[in-house]
């Protein structure tokens, strides 16, 4: 078996509707995306309060990300008008594929950016993993476990003959 020409086996391109026109986004550059990279680990590492490496964020904001990940898309958009949240929701749809993968980028899209709309509820996804409907109660984790108390002895009756 022989590898196959990569650029016959990737779709190398997001194409995102707005407007009733479609804009395609071609696959960026290794620069832009090991760039893209970097910032969004340096941003999930500020989110979860850890240290950020000054460098990485001071270099994504001397350039602009935004046309970069866009590409010729961009300069299109802007051309055409289309307002600043759909132009900013369709760059940081193309950092999400660059990052991930062109599904993650749909739901990210299709979710409109809404955190909440991006992960369905607790009950949905329960119902599709089989989970548990309730929470079964913890029990200790002391290690220790408690002997129950000997219920007392009833005191014994004298019996009476009749």
């Amino acid at each position: 078996m022989a590898f196959e020409a990569l650029d016959e086996l990737l779709d190398e391109t997001l194409r995102l509707p707005i407007g009733g026109r479609t804009y395609t986004v071609p696959a960026p550059s290794a620069e832009v995306g090991l760039r893209t990279q970097a910032l969004i680990n340096a941003a999930a590492t500020a989110a979860d309060g850890g240290k950020v490496d000054e460098q990485v964020l001071g270099d994504a904001a001397e350039r602009d990300l935004y046309r970069d990940v866009l590409g010729p898309a961009h300069d299109e958009m802007v051309t055409d008008g289309v307002t600043w949240p759909a132009l900013k929701h369709s760059a940081i749809t193309a950092m999400v594929w660059i990052a991930q993968d062109k599904a993650a980028a749909e739901t990210f899209w299709n979710a409109a950016g809404d955190p909440n709309r991006l992960a369905p509820n607790r009950e949905a996804r329960r119902a599709r993993s089989g989970a548990a409907k309730s929470t079964p109660s913890r029990g200790s984790t002391s290690g220790t476990s408690t002997r129950q108390a000997p219920t007392p002895a009833k005191p014994k009756q004298a019996r009476t003959r009749r």
